[in-house]
């Protein structure tokens, strides 16, 4: 019941935030689109970003205020209580002036009805799709919560995250796989599933249906660029087909070799890991699984999306056909039109919301950046990008210095990104393999664009050019994102030229098969993959009844601390409890000490010395020792028998498995 009423305060908050954008001249297109695929992301987003803010803020300020152990009851109440009260003086106040709906009068929602019905019908086809494919790698049955291979390792330090918020009082947040220090990981999104369920929606429900609407809503988006930079619904249902399936030269490398030595088919039915030549590229790295694994890029690939939507009619306008050569480059930064602003309140606004992803996904906030500072260098209203930046630097830097001791990022030149020849012949080799036809293709259509289209295309390149260029974390490998965040606005260019070549004679419908099968065959075959090692028999389960994962939610609070063997995801990190280290790589990737506290935790373990255990265990701040039997500790055998000579036992698990004892 309350989970409903979550829900339904963020689309009435959203709809109020849509009806404020809806006015903006973002709305004002070449090709008149229908609108109602714009209003929905946008109210969406706005909605489920200032309730889940609120909630959080309102849970933390309650939690430090009054120390109560149930914060979330009374965020939820407060701030469900006041918006409702807000929308209705609101919905007062507009009906004395003889309207309800927020969208102006001037602005119609559905331009073309024959048009919407067709949208409608692929959107909910869409949908259907994304959350199939959602649920058939996570789902909850029979008391198990199940994760399929190609995921569960991205879900472990997500549903801990969740779980710190939905059976426990993670304020201030901490990292679950890395407790008693602050937070560097973007946890928002975690945070809005873990909400959910704590107000009554199972926890693979939560995180199903917000992901497939963050995806979907998505790719409205990106249909209607596809939509406005060709005028053909073909575009952009072809642009969210190259979206999913990605172009490589992986596949037609695979299928050489094995044709070579005669075991092709055997191989392409009994595989089940996903093929790659170029590094990392095995880990599934460039295709659909990342939308899987990586549920909240979708919610930043929306933000980043409405932002660059109601900041395209600035590049339009900027491209005025009569201005050429010098002119065109004098008018755009030597002029008052070029700098005077158009739409302060959609600056301000799209700034705000932007810089509230920033802890949903700042990796695509980041994206959508490098993209807009393209937009920009060649738009008109240039001061309105420079308030939108502003806005969204101050929001990431309040939310960087409230969550993060130190520096959030560690931003330094790397040339290259993961590829193996650092060289320019390599790199671009590297590129190439990666994207086949896809980055080299849309480079010689440039040339066939109109001039707009063409720097727009060029400023979706900007993520690409940063990604091969610069490092903010430890972990390189994570650019990745940004990589594809450009191919994702990209495949809306990829729609529109494969749909003018289908208009064309043979040759051109030709040439429209034949570049469609090399966009899609290798990211079609990673979708086989992911099916196969997702299914019955590539998961892994974890009990949702399980004795360890209630009594440790019950008796231990954000406070406690817990040194438990390196987990991914079991009974333990579904209790949201602080370990004194998880799985290493998730800590150290997000920029964590993990050498040190590995060292501290062998000590621990493995000492036979009762007073260097306890001074050890006293100079790390730990309450509690998890030991597992016949367990070890990076590859050391551990020693219960010390530990139980110091600490007294707590807890035992129902089949003796598993052992607690309380240190501080």
């Amino acid at each position: 019941m309350f989970s409903i009423l979550f829900l339904a305060a963020i689309v009435l908050v959203g709809v109020e935030i849509a009806g404020i954008l809806m006015g903006s001249a973002g709305c004002k297109t070449e090709h008149r689109v229908n609108k109602l695929w714009i209003f929905l992301p946008t109210a969406f987003l706005g909605g489920t970003l200032l309730m889940t803010w609120s909630v959080y803020l309102l849970s933390w300020m309650i939690y430090v205020g009054t120390g109560s152990e149930d914060p979330l009851k009374y965020g939820n109440l407060i701030c469900l209580a006041l918006v409702f009260l807000f929308l209705i003086l609101v919905y007062m106040i507009r009906d004395k002036k003889g309207r309800i709906f927020p969208v102006p009068a001037n602005v119609s929602l559905i331009e073309n009805k024959a048009r919407a019905l067709k949208e409608l019908v692929f959107f909910l086809l869409l949908l259907f799709f994304i959350a199939f494919t959602m649920t058939y790698v996570f789902f909850e049955k029979d008391g198990r919560l199940y994760s399929g291979f190609t995921v569960f390792g991205d879900y472990a330090p997500h549903t801990a995250m969740m779980r710190s918020f939905s059976k426990g009082t993670n304020f201030p947040t901490q990292y679950p796989h890395f407790g008693g220090e602050d937070i560097k990981y973007h946890f928002m999104f975690q945070f809005l599933v873990g909400n959910l369920e704590y107000l009554g929606m199972r926890l693979d429900v939560a995180y199903n249906l917000m992901s497939s609407l963050s995806l979907l809503f998505f790719l409205m988006m990106l249909y209607q660029i596809a939509y406005r930079i060709s005028g053909r619904i073909s575009a952009g249902v072809l642009a969210s087909v190259f979206f999913f399936f990605r172009s490589g030269t992986s596949f037609f490398r695979f299928v050489t070799e094995h044709l070579k030595a005669g075991n092709l088919w055997e191989t392409l039915a009994g595989n089940t890991q996903f093929i790659g030549y170029t590094e990392k590229e095995n880990w599934g790295l460039w295709c659909y699984n990342v939308y899987l694994n990586q549920r909240h890029l979708a919610f930043g690939l929306l933000a980043a999306a409405c932002a660059i939507w109601f900041f395209i009619p600035s590049l339009e306008t900027g491209c005025r056909k009569e201005e050429k050569g010098f002119l065109f480059i004098k008018n755009r930064f030597f002029s008052a039109q070029a700098w005077k602003s158009r739409d302060l309140t959609k600056a301000l606004l799209l700034g705000m919301l932007l810089g509230l992803t920033s802890f949903f996904n700042g990796a695509a906030v980041i994206g959508a950046l490098l993209i807009l500072l393209g937009f920009a260098i060649f738009s008109d209203e240039k001061l309105d990008y420079a308030v939108m930046a502003f806005v969204t630097v101050v929001f990431t830097l309040l939310q960087t210095k409230t969550f993060i001791s130190g520096n959030g990022i560690s931003p330094s030149f790397y040339w290259g990104f993961i590829s193996e020849d650092k060289s320019l012949i390599g790199v671009l080799w590297f590129l190439f393999c990666i994207s086949f036809v896809s980055l080299l293709g849309l480079i010689s259509y440039m040339f066939f664009l109109k001039r707009e289209h063409r720097l727009m295309l060029a400023a979706f390149f900007f993520p690409v050019i940063f990604a091969f260029t610069g490092s903010l974390t430890p972990d390189i490998t994570v650019n990745h994102k940004y990589i594809m965040i450009a191919w994702a606005f990209m495949a809306a260019f990829w729609g529109k030229a494969i749909s003018q070549l289908w208009t064309g004679r043979f040759f051109k419908k030709a040439a429209a098969v034949v570049l469609t099968v090399c966009l899609t065959a290798t990211g079609f075959y990673d979708f086989v993959v992911i099916l196969k090692d997702n299914d019955s028999s590539h998961r892994i389960s974890v009990s949702m009844n399980s004795e360890v994962t209630d009594w440790l939610a019950d008796h231990l609070t954000s406070n406690d601390l817990i040194l438990t063997p390196e987990y991914s995801m079991n009974e333990v990190t579904m209790s949201g409890v602080m370990m004194y280290m998880g799985w290493p790589y998730y800590a150290w990737s997000a920029g964590y000490d993990t050498y040190y506290r590995a060292a501290q935790a062998v000590i621990i373990y493995t000492t036979e010395d009762p007073e260097e255990l306890r001074r050890t265990v006293e100079q790390e701040q730990i309450n509690y020792i998890l030991f597992e039997d016949d367990m070890t500790y990076e590859e050391r055998q551990g020693r219960e028998e010390t530990i139980a000579q110091v600490y007294p036992l707590v807890f035992t698990s129902p089949d003796g498995r598993i052992r607690i004892y309380a240190a501080g």
